[in-house]
């Protein structure tokens, strides 16, 4: 029986890497992606970039959707966070977590990842690597192909199941080896190597942090909704979401539930969301605001429409907003 391994897959090419190395000395590799919404590397709903590289490199792919016990671990991650709202060693830990319990029930011999020793700060030094082993409970069961010949050999290694001499030493930001290993292995599909996190995103980790401190009761639908439009809080009940084109517009409607929805009667422009809600004052601010986003209607009188639960009504929209009532009120 040939020896079985899980791996983490971001759809990046150091992930891919890792599970063409062990593919290459027999090892039948089950790769789990996470997805959530704010992980941006693994392409579209259409074009998961995870799934099609599984498809053309022949191993088995498990997408798994993170939901609200990621969430409460963002909110107070035990290690801390990078710069912005990014909980890298607590969010590593935690998808090694789940990785571990796989591998269990599948049988599979070790857990391996793309990571690689000193390519980023925060995570892949060689402290953080050995915290991260150690708390999600893999002690000599997680292998980093990519760097494992600079780190200590694990339990499948000196069991024989896996040949230490064809893994590699790579350190460092330098992908000059990866890209040249990509030829090697004739590579086609993996995403770009930078900007797969939107929790490293400054405008996302300032509105995850309002949620967190204003909506203590939110779910997975505010979550979703965070890297949606631009975001306005009037205060701490009342946050408003305007759409920045048709496409964000439909997506912000079928995120509506049973929030409020405004838009233009008689004019194209952008769709609002809005969670909580406003009294009469409330809403002409709110009306001048998408007015404010109108920037194609001219007409003096404009009437805007307030959807919610399938009743409709209507009031005046008003003047817009100045430049910087509306910076007053940005999340």
């Amino acid at each position: 029986m040939s020896t079985r391994a899980v791996a983490l897959m971001s759809g990046g090419l150091d992930s891919v890497l890792a599970i063409k190395l062990l593919q290459d000395q027999g090892i039948q590799v089950l790769a789990l992606n996470f997805v959530s919404c704010f992980f941006a590397c693994a392409g579209s709903q259409k074009r998961h970039i995870p799934t099609i590289t599984a498809r053309e490199e022949g191993f088995e792919i498990r997408v798994l959707k993170l939901g609200m016990d990621y969430m409460r671990l963002l909110e107070n991650p035990p290690h801390g966070r990078g710069r912005e709202m990014n909980p890298c060693v607590d969010c590593h830990t935690f998808m090694l977590q789940k990785a571990k319990k796989i591998m269990t029930e599948i049988g599979a011999a070790l857990v391996i990842t793309g990571e690689v020793l000193g390519q980023r700060p925060l995570s892949q030094h060689l402290q953080a690597l050995r915290l991260i082993e150690k708390e999600s409970g893999l002690s000599g069961r997680l292998l980093r192909p990519l760097s494992a010949q600079l780190l200590k050999p694990t339990i499948p290694e000196d069991e024989g199941l896996v040949d230490r001499s064809r893994l590699l030493a790579i350190q460092g930001r330098s992908r000059k080896n990866q890209f040249a290993l990509a030829e090697k292995f004739k590579l086609r599909t993996f995403s770009a190597p930078a900007g797969g996190c939107l929790l490293t995103d400054p405008v996302i980790s300032r509105r995850l942090r309002d949620l967190f401190s204003r909506l203590p009761d939110y779910d997975m639908i505010d979550a979703r909704l965070l890297s949606l439009g631009r975001h306005f809080r009037l205060h701490p009940q009342l946050k408003a979401i305007v759409g920045r084109n048709q496409e964000e517009n439909e997506r912000l409607s079928r995120l509506a539930d049973n929030h409020q929805q405004l838009e233009l009667r008689d004019h194209s422009g952008p769709l609002m969301l809005v969670r909580g809600q406003p009294n009469q004052q409330e809403l002409q601010v709110l009306g001048r605001l998408l007015r404010f986003y109108a920037k194609k209607v001219t007409a003096k009188e404009v009437v805007v429409c307030r959807i919610q639960a399938g009743r409709t009504d209507e009031f005046p929209a008003g003047d817009p907003l100045d430049n910087q009532q509306v910076e007053d009120i940005r999340i």
